[in-house]
């Protein structure tokens, strides 16, 4: 499909492997403005970028992928406040633009199961199961949906909301305190311990960022087929849970050796679920895709940490 796509946030984890996918396919990726996220004049940046695409894409076709944002559990409140009010800034300059123009569009937002489903019960869970965040990187993730889905409404521009699982793959911001299978590759390359906060037996699904990339724009391709207006949430997960202990076990037989792990305690543990799986009933025939298997992303993971230049010392 021939579309003008902007992705926020294409030099993260998902936003530069949706790039990767998007230029591969038959659109023109649109080159935005640099935001600066760590001054205040991001939200100028993003302002500017909405008007550019505007004037771009007159006529045309048009989707943006929202991939941005840098908190996790255990952000600071404030931080995750800032994060919100940008989206939202970003939101209110699309709804300015003509009509004409905002028919044409697509939106994809980034959300967490993780964070949605932390103090939830009964899984797997699906896209009808009740959230119950338990902290505020969850609250602010329930925001940002909610807000979307205002926006969707208000505006007719068709929206997509992924909660994605567990996401991992090279490239992954080794700076955060999140990505499991990031942090278990580091620490094997630096051949030093790696502290794990939550029990052994807890459960997780873990998508590769190149497959969690394809079918987001998958489903965004078959939201264009939707009203205007249509507002869709999506589980974005691999289908398959595999809990710490197994994971550690798989990643002992990629790499020759076992792991190097130590069990800590950890605030943030709590603010997590013991078991996180998932089993997507929104437009299910997109996940029935070949994927890659565990042992194959760990050890793509590791070879993109090994290419890295991060210092190992």
């Amino acid at each position: 499909m021939n579309s003008i796509d902007w992705v926020i946030g294409a030099r993260g984890l998902l936003g530069s492997a949706v790039v990767r996918r998007l230029e591969a396919g038959s659109g023109t990726v649109f080159d935005g403005p640099r935001i600066r996220w760590a001054t205040e004049d991001a939200e100028d940046d993003l302002r500017h970028g909405v008007r550019d695409l505007a004037s771009l894409a007159s006529g045309s076709r048009w989707r943006i992928f929202w991939c941005a944002g840098v908190g996790v559990t255990g952000s600071s409140q404030e931080s995750l406040e800032t994060e919100v009010r940008r989206f939202k800034t970003f939101l209110n300059a699309l709804a300015a633009l003509p009509v004409a123009f905002r028919n044409e569009g697509t939106l994809f937002v980034a959300s967490s199961a993780g964070a949605l489903f932390a103090g939830s019960i009964g899984a797997p869970f699906n896209e009808t199961t009740p959230v119950h965040p338990l902290g505020a990187y969850g609250d602010a993730k329930l925001a940002i949906e909610r807000a979307s889905e205002q926006f969707s409404g208000e505006t007719g521009i068709r929206c997509l909301v992924g909660r994605i699982a567990n996401l991992y793959g090279p490239g992954q911001s080794l700076s955060k305190p999140q990505g499991l299978i990031s942090h278990l590759c580091r620490s094997h390359v630096r051949r030093i311990p790696l502290s794990v906060y939550v029990p052994l037996d807890t459960l997780r699904d873990y998508i590769f960022v190149d497959d969690c990339a394809s079918l987001i724009v998958d489903a965004c391709d078959r939201l264009v087929s939707e009203p205007e207006g249509t507002y869709m949430l999506k589980l974005l997960a691999s289908g398959r849970s595999v809990s710490v202990g197994a994971l550690l076990g798989e990643f002992r037989r990629v790499v020759g050796r076992r792991p190097e792990i130590m069990m800590g305690s950890s605030p943030v543990a709590s603010l997590q679920s013991r078991d996180l799986r998932m089993r997507s009933v929104v437009w299910p025939d997109l996940d029935h895709r070949a994927t890659t298997n565990l042992s194959d992303g760990i050890a793509r993971t590791l070879q993109g940490i090994c290419r890295s230049s991060f210092d190992p010392a």
